[in-house]
């Protein structure tokens, strides 16, 4: 989440390469009440810098409680973990929807799912609506 300038052609390499959707819960645009944004995987102030390889699309909720955090503890072991990196892993080596519910499946997932609220009761609404309206292709 920063107030960096990201030109326009860049902003749109990122949004076209996650195909329009988060890439951490994987929600689409088109069923978003608010408009999506562009993250710095490695945050700014931690040496992050804006160019295609340290940038992700974002859902506004990701984004929020992502900030710029790097990593948190894993609700299993209790270790620090990082969180999840959508420029260097695959999403479906990390996590895996059991109904409507992300559930990690690797420490970072298990982080990543925990520190974002990737199940939190709105996010959860928002899935069942999602696929009540046949729109959740996961």
């Amino acid at each position: 989440m920063s107030e960096t300038y990201i030109p326009v052609a860049l902003r749109r390499l990122v949004e076209q390469r996650a195909k329009h959707r988060c890439e951490y819960c994987l929600l689409p645009t088109q069923v978003s009440f608010f408009s999506h944004e562009i993250d710095h995987v490695i945050p700014e102030k931690h040496g992050g810098a804006t160019q295609a390889d340290n940038l992700a699309f974002t859902c506004w909720r990701c984004n929020r409680h992502k900030g710029t955090d790097l990593g948190s503890f894993d609700p299993q072991t209790g270790e620090f973990s990082f969180l999840f990196n959508p420029r260097t892993q695959q999403w479906s080596e990390h996590f895996t929807f059991e109904e409507i519910q992300i559930i990690g499946l690797t420490a970072q997932g298990r982080t990543t799912v925990k520190l974002l609220q990737l199940n939190g009761d709105e996010r959860l609404a928002e899935r069942q609506r999602w696929r009540d309206n046949q729109q959740l292709d996961i």
